[in-house]
């Protein structure tokens, strides 16, 4: 099979799997496409293609995370050489966004090997070659991710406040793909979610109190909430036929979600503009 073929075939996968890494699709449309331009050049044969394109991909990503995230990325024990990316085996299909907050804390070596390790499961030998690191220093890489995860998130600097948009947007993922702990993670203890008499006539719930009890309520939930301004702020809103039906009005401090209204009235409907990719 040549290697137009097999690129159109990864494409998808690959758009997706650069898209949970960075964030952006317009950045993992680049990047794939980036990608495609180094396959394109390399003489001889490729003997694995797919996993190929999938490593060649990442590393692309990780420069973006490296070129976006003021910090020294110094890793312990690093160093060995980089392997030949046609020797490497294909990367798991997706990085999952839902800890996309927590992963901002981390530098993108370290980000990589945590959620490659924690979430999917792979070996750190496996890892090490991708990052181009020793086992033992990518083994340390995720022992100094898991640490700043573990910090409590409850109290953050002032220089290092989550924006709100990025709050909402965590939070839709984290319904949407049933990540209950990551929706604990972003609630505060003691979260309340009201709903005004216009969307309690729609179906939504008149209140409920406490993170544990909104979590479950929106664990797996939000399909059809799409991210919105509604009119300077971010939220989300429950979109039908094109049209908001009832608005998720957050209010956010330092990170955490404090509370959630449903609001249905019709002149804060009118107020709702979708927000589409980094227009925050």
């Amino acid at each position: 099979m040549d290697r137009t073929t097999v690129f159109a075939e990864e494409r998808s996968r690959l758009l997706r799997m650069a898209g949970r890494i960075l964030g952006d699709s317009h950045e993992a449309q680049d990047v794939v496409q980036n990608a495609w331009l180094r396959m394109q050049s390399v003489e001889g044969e490729i003997y694995n293609l797919p996993g190929w394109l999938t490593t060649a991909t990442t590393r692309l990503c990780l420069d973006r995370l490296r070129g976006r995230i003021p910090v020294i990325d110094v890793d312990a024990d690093g160093g060995g050489s980089t392997p030949d990316a046609s020797e490497q085996v294909a990367l798991a299909e997706t990085v999952g966004v839902a800890l996309q907050i927590l992963l901002d804390r981390l530098t993108p070596n370290e980000r990589v090997a945590f959620v490659l390790h924690e979430s999917f499961g792979f070996d750190f030998a496996t890892i090490a070659e991708i990052l181009g690191r020793t086992p033992a220093a990518t083994r340390k890489l995720a022992s100094r991710a898991r640490s700043k995860i573990d910090q409590p998130r409850t109290r953050p600097t002032d220089t290092d406040p989550l924006p709100d948009w990025k709050v909402v947007d965590a939070f839709l993922v984290a319904a949407r793909e049933g990540d209950f702990h990551r929706l604990l993670a972003l609630l505060a203890p003691a979260v309340v979610v009201e709903g005004d008499p216009a969307a309690i006539a729609l179906g939504t719930p008149q209140r409920i109190e406490g993170a544990e009890q909104v979590a479950r309520f929106f664990n797996g939930a939000a399909t059809t909430a799409f991210p919105v301004f509604v009119g300077d702020r971010p939220g989300a809103a429950w979109i039908l036929l094109g049209e908001p039906k009832v608005v998720f009005d957050f209010i956010i401090d330092q990170g955490m979600i404090l509370r959630i209204d449903f609001r249905a009235g019709a002149g804060l409907l009118a107020q709702v503009q979708r927000r589409e990719g980094k227009d925050r």
